[in-house]
């Protein structure tokens, strides 16, 4: 079959699943009011720090009575704060459908060294949440960033649970409808959905997690950096703005930026339309071609942030190769960057379709991908 060349290209080629497109309004003269050269325990750091966690509150809807953090080492040391400070209390279950929620289970058996019960999937399925104890602390992702699917919902969660629930959010934060009252401690970074800037991690807890922290001691060391009681004690500056180590007011202030642009397109719920449009983009396109087909198994667990695909024509061995050269013909053409599968994935590609995405940009897109498919597979067979 032959494909012509298309001619129009995506305003913005960034397709990365992190870090992820800048908002569409952003740039960098708008990051003037950054104070560099200030200490962040100075008044206007503090006033910056806080002002990221208000906002964050805010926009996500996270009830009062939860603490916010801002943290360093992105999600990955988010979760791991959580882990390593509340884990060992109770039985533990890890749950994996990913890479990521793989390295979870990893950290927990082999370094926490705890007996922890694991329940996993395959790429491009979801383990059953209905099937787990939750008298246990539960230790997931919402969305699998690698593997391109997440939970519907958190039905299967009880309000009356006795265990914690860790849910790595990091993809599904201000794309997806997070259930606050099923979740003890969410976390996320700032370079997903809203496109902000890599090294730092936000941290969300319930009151029981608050409880869990105050009322446990784990067996092992807490390293500095993951401390969050002092004296048996909440370090309540930590939920201020008064962070652990030196952010960056640079990344800080890109935050900000984020976050005001969340605002002024209307909030959470539009942040979550825009992912579902520009997935639905990429989910129509897949439809009406038999070459290629979403990752998910399951329709009701596709991802709307991490979009992840997988090709179907019997006539490619070598999947990996294949995808690869797809993939760099489009970077080739300057229309679609860093869309490759994450390196432990089946072959394929991964499209990021998170809120900072326009919908246009995906729909100039995705002609480029049928041409690059069909060449590809012209060249090679």
């Amino acid at each position: 079959m032959d494909i012509k060349k298309p001619v129009t290209r995506p305003e913005n080629a960034c397709f990365s699943s992190g870090p992820c497109a800048k908002n569409p309004t952003f740039e960098l003269n708008k990051l003037a009011g950054a104070p560099l050269g200030r200490s962040h325990r100075a008044a206007v750091g503090k006033t910056k720090l806080k002002l990221a966690i208000e906002e964050t509150r805010e926009i996500l809807e996270i009830p009062s009575d939860y603490r916010i953090a801002i943290v360093p080492a992105s999600d990955t040391g988010a979760v791991e704060m959580a882990m390593w400070s509340m884990l060992g209390a109770r039985a533990v279950t890890m749950v994996a459908w990913e890479s990521f929620g793989a390295g979870w289970v990893t950290d927990v058996i082999k370094q926490l060294r705890l007996n922890a019960r694991v329940f996993s999937a395959d790429y491009g399925d979801v383990v059953n949440m209905k099937n787990l104890d939750y008298n246990t602390d539960i230790v997931f992702t919402w969305n699998g960033t690698t593997s391109g699917v997440c939970l519907k919902d958190g039905n299967a969660i009880p309000s009356d649970r006795l265990g914690l629930t860790i849910c790595d959010a990091t993809s599904a934060a201000f794309a997806m409808d997070l259930p606050w009252e099923k979740l003890d401690v969410t976390t996320f970074s700032w370079q997903k959905v809203l496109g902000g800037e890599a090294a730092h991690g936000m941290l969300i807890l319930s009151p029981r997690a608050a409880d869990r922290l105050e009322n446990y001691t784990p067996a092992w060391p807490i390293p500095k950096i993951f401390r969050l009681t002092k004296n048996g004690k909440l370090i309540e500056g930590i939920f201020e703005g008064a962070t652990i180590n030196t952010p960056s007011m640079l990344a800080v202030e890109d935050y900000l930026l984020s976050l005001n642009w969340a605002k002024t397109i209307g909030g959470k719920n539009e942040l979550i339309n825009r992912a579902k449009r520009n997935a639905k983009a990429i989910w129509d396109f897949c439809d009406s071609r038999e070459w290629i087909e979403n990752l998910a198994v399951d329709p009701n667990t596709r991802s709307t942030t991490s979009v992840c695909l997988k090709f179907k024509d019997k006539r490619i061995d070598d999947g990996h190769t294949f995808a690869k050269k797809v993939a760099q013909r489009l970077e080739n053409e300057n229309v679609a960057f860093d869309i490759g599968a994450y390196r432990d994935a089946p072959p394929g590609l991964r499209i990021w379709c998170g809120s900072t995405v326009e919908t246009s940009d995906i729909e100039k897109m995705l002609p480029w991908l049928d041409w690059a498919f069909h060449e590809e597979i012209q060249t090679s067979f």
